[in-house]
């Protein structure tokens, strides 16, 4: 299983790309790359979010994943941020749609539990684990990378454990 892991954001949307390896006896979570889309706040609302789409099509032929995880929308006092938000998880979807991908979705406590253990913790914390199990030198850089990255390794969780309760 390869996951394309996706942490929409108005300035950078990380994106990740985590593989199980079924092959080891230990089924290890194996890194393959992660990186971040950099918006120009000075390009307009189209200008962005066409880069955004562009730029994940070329990412998602380039890896061929297998499905692609996103971070559900979360509530936020700030209407017009989430709107913001809202448009560029939704190019991300169409993206995946596009590409003729399946779209697994978590919202951000799930993510955080699955990799840290406690939902409620750090953007640190959420590096500081990315880097342990993907075995990694130092925390993916920017840090909507590691979360990208952290999507992934909770699709990759969640999977494994509904397969396991499929089993039973």
């Amino acid at each position: 299983m390869r996951v394309f892991g996706i942490d929409c954001g108005t300035e950078y949307t990380g994106w990740g790309v985590v593989e199980m390896d079924e092959v080891s006896l230990q089924r290890e979570l194996v890194p393959v790359a992660a990186g971040a889309i950099r918006l120009d706040k000075k390009q307009k609302t189209a200008e962005r979010l066409l880069r955004v789409h562009t730029e994940l099509m070329a990412l998602l032929a380039a890896y061929e994943p297998t499905v692609v995880a996103v971070e559900e929308v979360f509530f936020s006092a700030n209407a017009k941020s989430a709107l913001k938000l809202g448009q560029v998880r939704g190019v991300a979807l169409m993206a995946a749609a596009a590409s003729g991908l399946l779209v697994a979705e978590y919202a951000p406590l799930s993510i955080k539990s699955a990799v840290v253990g406690y939902g409620l913790a750090a953007k640190e914390q959420v590096q500081f684990m990315v880097a342990r199990l993907l075995d990694l030198e130092r925390a993916p850089e920017p840090a909507d990378a590691a979360d990208a990255l952290a999507i992934a390794i909770c699709h990759i969780h969640t999977s494994q454990t509904l397969e396991m309760q499929g089993r039973r």
